[in-house]
């Protein structure tokens, strides 16, 4: 006989049965087992929100295996993952297999090494019904707004629409930024920039335009620039007033789940979604080489900065060993997690922090070892010393105009010896500044005014949707990769380039909400409602309760938009095209079906000729000539074939660039990212070359 150990994830469990040996049966329920039929509400309203879950379809199999272990085993584990969805699939493990409620076989692994599995192993605890309850919460009040507005707005808009507590926020945030956009108002600036010499160097530096007569001065036209200049044409520039000190800079922390979202997006060029299916597979454990099967991470769904001692201390022997005692700060660094957050977990860091990314690149895929190396670095870095910067700023004087110049020197370079964390849009400017005297006349090398015009706020990155989602408490770590996901693939917002695009369904469908459900689209409300949620998995608040709070006036909104819009359909205008219907010669317009986007005659329904939605890209077939055409994968990855499909089969993963090969003549493909190559993709060709900052 031996103990039973139920895991959430199949990938799970070579690695655990390694650790644990004989003694042990290791089995995935494969994720959950039961939820609410998609079929119906399933919520019973007169008692108490009672929901009524059955057996998942697919998941017999599942159900009878775990059920045949659980009979042959002297004591079953709940060892799903260390949340509240894991607690909930447990919590129903547990109804399933009849096991009791009150026993101790909830245990829980932050991280999948042999230490993380014998400290879980030791410490079995009950199930936290709080934290169940504060799913089942959570998922019937998404299944609520779910299953009763998505109903009216197929009623009112469109059949085939979904609304979504959380989903229809993050699509407010990419519509109101656009309105921002749209309402921008450019204004022009100039700036003055003079290229100096200083008489201890030959090497120019910049000295940037401040005001007149010590106060800042804003020019606004060309007219302005100019006048300043012709000031300054035979004017001395004189050393003035030169500070020099010394700035310390700090590591940032190691990663909670939305920063390693952000820098995964900005670093890596990686989209949430892939972030987390990458850490996830780190997580869960990969096949080390001489060592088996390890986790290589520690959980990657938590909002928590908390360090354990013995990461920590790990963490300060590499850095001794590696870079020397002064690379290490006087006192141990604890990062403070901000309030409200559950701080079940760790912050996500290597599992064995000794264990570096390059002892393990060998044994990972490429998109693997580039997410490990960034939290292995991220979190060593967070363990070091500051960096310390000599830093200069002077005055130089120009009549009675100022100029002012500022710079840094590395004194000591501490953490950013091995990471510095990325700023998405940042440009680094020349921190060179020469010794700097009070009263040296500088050369001019140059000067001349240069014209600017204010910028719109940007339109939201999936990283900066990210960051807006968890400054306003929109959703947790586990809500941010889906929610994406969601609105994007329901169409009510389109990717262009990285920044994401309100769709004309997106504006009208979120004016819809905004002016009849406000509460739904409201930050502060669905804010106020992870609060509720989290007070409930604390234990201080009830589950009813908190649906009673949402649920009472929801209803009453809800009869309130049926009786404003009763016999009212809203319409999603339609984009309209250059191209020509084949049939009747009206300008074709963009609408969008089941399976996305697509070409359609205006005249419908006396008119019903369709298109498919063709991109052409650069070059042209290396095999026959003809166009090429970005095209989509079954999976959704973008590859590029030849137009004269199927006579001609031509299709290649990389993109086609206008550059012609210098051998054969044909189109060359860039390979790779910015360190990548042009290759020709004619076989018998084989020419590639590196990339250079032309291509």
């Amino acid at each position: 006989m031996s103990d039973l150990i139920i895991v959430e994830s199949p990938t799970k469990v070579k690695t655990i049965k390694k650790y644990l040996g004989s003694g042990y049966e290791v089995v995935s329920s494969k994720g959950h087992i039961r939820d609410l039929p998609k079929s119906k509400m399933s919520i019973d309203f007169k008692k108490n929100f009672e929901p009524k879950y059955v057996d998942m379809p697919g998941k017999e199999d599942v159900i009878k295996e775990l059920k045949s272990y659980a009979k042959k085993c002297d004591k079953v584990y709940l060892a799903t993952d260390p949340d509240r969805e894991g607690e909930a699939i447990s919590w129903h493990i547990a109804q399933i297999l009849d096991l009791d409620l009150d026993d101790d076989n909830r245990v829980t692994f932050n991280e999948i090494t042999q230490s993380g599995i014998k400290n879980g192993m030791s410490n079995p605890r009950k199930l936290d019904i709080d934290l169940v309850n504060a799913q089942q919460a959570r998922r019937i009040l998404d299944r609520i707004v779910g299953y009763k507005l998505s109903p009216f707005l197929w009623k009112k808009v469109r059949r085939g629409l979904s609304a979504g507590r959380v989903q229809s926020v993050a699509v407010r945030l990419v519509v109101d930024r656009e309105i921002e956009r749209n309402n921008f108002v450019s204004e022009e600036y100039w700036t003055i920039e003079a290229k100096l010499t200083a008489p201890s160097s030959r090497k120019q530096f910049d000295a940037k335009f401040y005001g007149k007569n010590n106060e800042k001065l804003e020019i606004k036209s060309k007219e302005e620039s100019d006048a300043v200049l012709s000031a300054l044409e035979n004017e001395k520039f004189i050393v003035g007033n030169v500070k020099k000190g010394t700035a310390r800079k700090s590591p940032a922390p190691p990663f909670i789940t939305s920063t390693l979202q952000q820098e995964a997006s900005i670093r890596l060029g990686f989209q949430v979604k892939r972030t987390m299916r990458i850490a996830q597979e780190l997580y869960e454990g990969v096949d080390v080489e001489g060592m088996g099967a390890v986790g290589l991470i520690t959980y990657m769904r938590t909002d928590s900065l908390r360090v354990s001692d013995e990461a920590a201390l790990a963490a300060e022997k590499y850095i001794l060993e590696t870079y020397g005692k002064q690379y290490l700060p006087p006192s141990r660094r604890v990062y403070k997690t901000k309030k409200n957050v559950q701080d079940a977990h760790e912050a996500i860091r290597p599992s064995l922090p000794d264990l570096t990314p390059e002892r393990v690149k060998s044994s990972l895929s490429a998109e693997q070892y580039k997410l490990y190396k960034l939290i292995w670095e991220r979190f060593i870095a967070s363990q070091m010393a500051n960096a310390v910067h000599n830093t200069t700023s002077a005055d130089i004087n120009a009549g009675e105009y100022l100029f002012r110049a500022s710079g840094y020197a590395v004194k000591f370079d501490g953490f950013t010896a091995l990471y510095e964390a990325a700023v998405d849009g940042e440009t680094k400017e020349k921190n060179f500044l020469p010794e700097l005297e009070s009263g040296d006349i500088c050369k001019v090398k140059s000067i001349g005014g240069n014209q600017h015009f204010t910028q719109p706020p940007p339109r939201y990155t999936e990283h900066s949707l990210v960051k807006a989602m968890e400054e306003n408490g929109i959703g947790r770590p586990s809500t941010y990769a889906p929610t994406i996901s969601t609105i994007v693939s329901r169409m009510y917002v389109e990717r262009e380039g990285k920044a994401l695009k309100p769709t004309a369904l997106g504006d009208v469908t979120t004016q819809l909400m905004k002016d009849h459900f406000k509460h739904i689209v409201d930050a502060k409300f669905t804010a106020k409602m992870e609060k509720d949620l989290d007070s409930v998995e604390n234990g201080d608040m009830e589950w009813v309760d908190a649906l009673k709070v949402f649920y009472d006036d929801f209803e009453k909104t809800l009869k309130k938009a049926e009786t404003d819009l009763d016999g009212v359909r809203v319409k999603v205008p339609d984009e309209e095209t250059d191209e020509k219907c084949e049939l009747c010669g009206k300008n074709l317009v963009i609408k969008i079906g089941r399976f996305g986007k697509f070409l359609a005659c205006p005249g419908f329904p006396e008119c019903k000729f369709t298109k498919k939605i063709v991109h052409q890209a650069e070059g042209s077939c290396p095999v026959c000539g003809k166009k090429l055409l970005l095209k989509k994968s079954k999976k959704g990855r973008s590859f590029y074939g030849c137009e004269g499909y199927p006579e001609c089969n031509f299709l290649s993963w990389y993109t086609p660039t206008a550059e012609k090969c210098p051998r054969c003549g044909k189109t060359l493909f860039k390979k790779g990212g910015k360190s990548g190559k042009l290759i020709c993709e004619t076989a018998e060709c084989g020419f590639e070359r590196p990339l250079n900052s032309n291509d």
